[in-house]
């Protein structure tokens, strides 16, 4: 699924746009919506973002891989560059402890993110992307 550099530019500058990506996660006790300022765009088939706070998302992850990303940016849609301000992925995600890809998503992070507290001690989460859409259900621009 190609993602357009469009969106790629949009989704990896997120956090510094002040358009926070959300990740939500089920598990056993219920779901979970978290605010993921290191998400970004691995490659045309993969989100992928640092865990560091080891909550409620980690803790679902270890139950259910299942996730959901939103992408809100109403100026995005207000200024033409996108139809709909929302964009949504489905996919399935994989932890990352150690290793080539959590050294390759840790080299992709912001400076912010890599000197973050509890940084170092982080874990790469790669979501492997099934479906995306806008919010109207049309495919991403």
């Amino acid at each position: 699924m190609p993602i357009s550099e469009k969106v790629r530019k949009l989704i990896d500058s997120a956090w510094v746009d002040g358009y926070c990506c959300l990740l939500a996660t089920t598990g056993p006790n219920g779901p979970n919506i978290s605010p993921k300022g290191s998400m970004l765009v691995y490659d045309d088939n993969h989100l992928a973002y640092w865990e560091r706070s080891k909550k409620g998302a980690l803790d679902n992850l270890g139950h259910d891989q299942r996730v959901a990303v939103i992408y809100a940016n109403m100026q995005a849609q207000k200024d033409k560059v996108l139809d709909s301000g929302f964009l949504r992925f489905y996919g399935t995600a994989e932890l990352y402890e150690s290793g080539p890809i959590r050294e390759a998503i840790f080299k992709r992070l912001t400076k912010r993110e890599q000197e973050h507290d509890g940084a170092d001690k982080g874990i790469g989460v790669l979501i492997r992307i099934e479906r995306a859409a806008d919010v109207r259900g049309k495919p991403l621009p």
